[in-house]
């Protein structure tokens, strides 16, 4: 690990700091950035994901992505974690903080608009981001690969009627353009760019050892920039929001609350099912982040088109995704500490 990464707790504080600052000295820019979007996704920050996501790509062997299925405890336990679980713990702690702990802060009637923007966060695992988690805690690109592409397949199916029930809602619009389109930027897109460079740099090696070689060099030539893109997304993120968070820090520190529990146990759950049931580390690390990383432009877009632009629903989706970077970074350190406890 170089020493820039070594630090990158400190450049992401900073790169925080940069938003902020930069969102309340340059609002206009932000503004027109902001609203670089197509299905609810801003394309400025679909290009630094792939910047991010892109040498983990390179890496996926299909070779032995076929072979995923013999290995399937940490799909199981991402599954499990993410469809049978982490919604009704999100459901739950939202009613504990927001009709009971928060309740004397709040308006009463906006308590049931906090409660279903973390819902619409809770239910909707990550698609892009845990790509990148995945990478910091050196995952098995291939088995990432997979556990993503079985939650895409899950949640089509699973998110509506599911954020219907738990919100007492006789129907759900899903924005399939969201959901379809970031499937495709976020996973298709990338994965096609990085067979591609795969198959050009492997072509002519004498055999799977130098082939392999060959990727691992040019990935390791790629990382600095993709932490790169990790600091540019938080700059973006923060700066977007700036406005909102110097406004009304109270208001964001409460909606965190339920979001920080939520994240920690949801990983810690995981993590410890996966250690106790001998899933290899580099298995153990994405099950276990995927289910703590939400999906927040699919949450966002349902929450705008459930309550509105300018409500609380759609204020909590937006603060999910501002606690998540610092959370995920922080889980990913503790995934690095410990690895020396899992298998091999």
């Amino acid at each position: 690990m170089s020493t820039f990464e070594r630090y990158l707790s400190i450049w992401v504080t900073l790169s925080i700091l940069a938003g902020l600052a930069l969102g309340a000295l340059f609002p206009d820019l932000f503004t027109t950035l902001a609203g670089w979007e197509i299905g609810k996704i801003n394309l400025v920050i679909t290009v630094l994901i792939w910047v991010m996501i892109y040498p983990m790509m390179v890496a996926v062997n299909f070779a032995a992505l076929a072979r995923v299925h013999e290995r399937p405890k940490g799909l199981i336990i991402t599954l499990a974690v993410n469809w049978a679980i982490k919604p009704f713990t999100m459901a739950v702690l939202g009613i504990i903080f927001f009709e009971y702990v928060f309740a004397p802060f709040i308006e009463p009637e906006t308590a049931g608009e906090y409660i279903a923007g973390l819902i619409l966060l809770g239910a909707a695992p990550c698609t892009a981001m845990v790509f990148v988690w995945s990478q910091l805690t050196r995952g098995d690109p291939n088995y990432a690969l997979a556990q993503v592409s079985v939650n895409n397949l899950v949640m089509v199916v699973l998110y509506a009627p599911l954020v219907a029930l738990l919100l007492g809602l006789t129907e759900v619009t899903v924005p399939w353009d969201t959901l379809l389109l970031s499937v495709v930027l976020f996973v298709v897109v990338p994965l096609v760019a990085g067979v591609l460079t795969r198959l050009f740099l492997t072509r002519r090696a004498r055999d799977a050892a130098l082939a392999e070689a060959s990727v691992t060099g040019f990935t390791g030539r790629l990382k600095p920039f993709s932490v790169l893109g990790l600091l540019g997304t938080v700059v973006l993120l923060f700066g977007f929001q700036g406005d909102v968070i110097i406004e009304r820090p109270a208001l964001i520190a409460m909606i965190a609350v339920p979001i920080l529990i939520q994240s920690y146990g949801i990983f810690a759950l995981a993590y410890a099912a996966a250690w106790r049931w001998g899933v290899p580390h580099t298995v153990a690390a994405p099950c276990a982040l995927i289910g703590t990383s939400n999906h927040f432009e699919l949450a966002v877009a349902v929450a705008i088109g459930l309550f509105g632009l300018n409500s609380v629903a759609a204020l909590v989706t937006v603060v999910g995704v501002l606690v998540e970077v610092p959370v995920m970074l922080s889980l990913v350190w503790f995934a690095n500490r410990t690895r020396q406890r899992f298998a091999a």
